[in-house]
């Protein structure tokens, strides 16, 4: 078994989607491992959705791959970065190319795409011919990677072994940290006309898991993104109230849209509705220090 075969083994393909959310999932893994070996993490965190699927086996798929820095650093840069992962994907087969985004003004994100070949590295991970005839030779697989460069603070870590590709470990966030990140998200996410349903789903994770809230990391957020004073006061009563006028004036038609090609069962999303998410709003356990 070759070695892209062996990483695939976990993943049942019956079709193209499945078939692609799998080798977007063996590239991040891939990325991961060429930052560890760069010792990336020894100056920054995972946290994100992708993070929540590889290390704590979310049941939908991420596509990008957000990371934070320990401390505030405005000369970070994610350039050194992204040649050690184009090289470790080269290692393995897969024909990837990275972009740095030039920043056009001031901010603390830095960001890059790690795009490929959809069809040639279909063809690279050996798929059966019948899934790669699907795919139009000019369709590119894409990876967004963010850097926060000013952390907000609070934050707590943890460090994670992965034994795939080979044994490799992780700095990321911890669930409860990870769990002020996603409400953030929630409450502070400009939509415009493009719900993050994601959110949604993976708030309803969550709570399922009993995950607790760290509040203070949420608020530390709220305030660095001004969304709070520091002078306000956020205890678990304010945030029941903004999350529920949150779920209040969401189109759940757009948010089911936007998740639906990342989970596997449709009928996860039957019973969405505003009424079907404040019911949950007490469900959130806070932690308490």
């Amino acid at each position: 078994m070759s070695y892209l075969k062996a990483l695939l083994a976990d993943y049942t393909i019956n079709n193209v989607s499945d078939a692609e959310n799998a080798l977007k999932e063996v590239v991040q893994h891939i990325a991961l491992l060429a930052l560890w070996r760069a010792k990336f993490f020894e100056h920054a965190a995972f946290y994100g959705g992708t993070a929540l699927r590889i290390f704590y086996q979310l049941n939908r798929f991420s596509e990008d791959m957000d990371f934070s820095l320990i401390e505030k650093n405005t000369k970070f840069s994610l350039k050194p970065y992204l040649e050690s992962i184009e090289k470790e994907c080269a290692s393995v087969g897969l024909k990837m190319t990275s972009r740095y985004k030039e920043k056009t003004k001031k901010t603390f994100i830095e960001s890059a795409f790690l795009k490929g070949n959809t069809l040639e590295n279909m063809i690279a991970i050996e798929l059966p011919e019948e899934l790669t005839q699907s795919y139009h030779v000019g369709k590119q697989l894409k990876i967004k990677f963010e850097v926060d460069i000013n952390p907000p603070p609070l934050a707590k870590y943890e460090v994670k072994t992965l034994l795939s590709p080979i044994p490799f470990q992780v700095k990321l966030y911890q669930p409860s940290s990870l769990f002020a990140g996603k409400c953030h998200a929630l409450l502070c996410r400009k939509w415009k006309n493009r719900i993050k349903g994601r959110d949604f789903y993976d708030f309803l994770w969550y709570v399922g898991k009993k995950i607790p809230l760290d509040l203070k990391h949420l608020q530390a957020r709220m305030i660095q993104s001004e969304h709070l004073k520091t002078t306000d006061v956020f205890g678990a009563r304010q945030f029941q109230k903004k999350l529920k006028e949150r779920f209040e004036e969401v189109d759940y038609s757009l948010a089911k849209a936007d998740v639906l090609p990342f989970i596997v069962d449709p009928d996860a999303l039957a019973l969405w509705n505003e009424r079907f998410f404040v019911n949950y709003i007490k469900e959130v356990i806070i932690l308490s220090d």
